[in-house]
């Protein structure tokens, strides 16, 4: 019994101590500058390796710390505007109807069934939200702009942005804005979430939109819709591919998950929490991001005849031709991204391979 008081007095004074720190740190934030979610985290990546402490579980801290300095968004003088999502039942729809709504704004859905309404639901809106399977986007937007108003801001939420945003442009008259969200629709708000802008036309039209989701601790990164279509090749297709590739090789080699997870390492248990997350997406939506282009097909082709080529020096025990290619590698990192890499901190290196910034809106 004493020794349950001694550690539940230890306890609380760690917690008294850590509370203290909290408040220090949310004090600083709040008198200086705010870093970035990835700065702060690469600064500290060491350190939370040594203590054995995942990455999530600090990047949550920090997120925690960055909410309470947020203003409350108010809707005081602000009338509402009408906003219609096309596709709003679906998860990322019903995530930005529940956003659009919170601050006061009137926001409808067309589904499908909807477009007999098309005339009401769409004419007098003042933005018009994109949210359907990559496949329908450009047909969708060519089926809704012959109900838009001239001044109708006119975006999307497709994963690529070349094609929807050109369809935009030739078919809508008014303003237009292709966004990515980089998250998926778990979340509760945009609180430490990127969101990848492509200006089309009259971007100040936008400026309420970006500005919300600003207010609300989303990053924002401006890039043209080439760009982001380029990068996305690298930051989402491969990606989805090496997850999924490791999830069906896992499936079909029968492992025990729960028994692998007892004797892993930090990385293990992290790869596999991505893979599991993949894998409690909608099937469609993660074949189609793998399907979208020509570019992502060709390069998850080439990225499997690497694969392939690996694997058979692999089978051939062929060590020096394996040391080989780790060196020519290694090579191709130090002088790419030395600057940016920090140990066991991948955050960083998606940092780097984002697309530069060009834009001449406020955001």
């Amino acid at each position: 019994m004493p020794l349950k008081s001694s550690y539940s007095d230890h306890l609380k004074k760690t917690d008294q101590r850590l509370i203290a720190l909290l408040s220090d740190r949310i004090s600083l934030l709040a008198a200086s500058e705010q870093p970035s979610l990835d700065e702060q985290l690469a600064d500290v990546a060491p350190l939370l390796a040594q203590a054995g402490i995942p990455e999530s579980v600090w990047a949550g801290v920090l997120n925690s710390c960055h909410a309470t300095l947020i203003p409350k968004y108010t809707t005081n003088h602000v009338s509402p505007r009408q906003i219609t999502i096309i596709g709003g039942c679906g998860r990322m729809g019903r995530f930005f109807k529940e956003q659009l709504s919170l601050v006061g704004n009137n926001v409808s859905v067309l589904e499908p069934e909807d477009w007999d309404y098309a005339d009401q639901l769409l004419n007098q809106a003042e933005l018009v939200l994109i949210s359907v399977p990559i496949e329908h986007t450009v047909d969708v937007i060519k089926r809704a702009a012959k109900y838009l108003a001239p001044n109708t801001a006119l975006c999307d939420i497709t994963s690529i942005k070349a094609q929807p945003t050109q369809a935009m442009l030739e078919h809508h008259s008014g303003p237009v804005m292709g966004l990515h969200p980089m998250f998926g629709p778990n979340i509760k708000s945009f609180l430490g979430q990127k969101v990848v802008v492509c200006p089309g036309r009259n971007d100040d039209s936008f400026q309420w939109l970006l500005d919300l989701i600003k207010s609300q601790g989303g990053e924002l990164i401006v890039s043209t819709p080439e760009e982001h279509d380029q990068m996305m090749v690298i930051v989402q297709a491969t990606q989805h591919f090496c997850r999924f590739s490791l999830g069906v090789f896992l499936t079909q080699a029968r492992i025990d998950i729960e028994q692998s997870l007892t004797m892993s390492t930090p990385n293990y248990r992290q790869e596999i929490d991505i893979v599991k997350r993949l894998f409690s997406q909608n099937p469609h939506l993660c074949v189609d991001i793998m399907l979208a282009t020509e570019e992502r097909c060709d390069a998850i082709s080439f990225l499997a005849d690497t694969y392939s080529h690996l694997a058979k020096l692999v089978a051939m025990k062929d060590r020096d031709a394996l040391i080989q290619e780790f060196e020519k590698t290694q090579s191709f990192f130090e002088k790419k991204i030395n600057s940016f890499i920090q140990p066991l901190n991948t955050i960083a290196i998606q940092r780097d391979f984002q697309a530069k910034l060009h834009t001449n809106i406020s955001i």
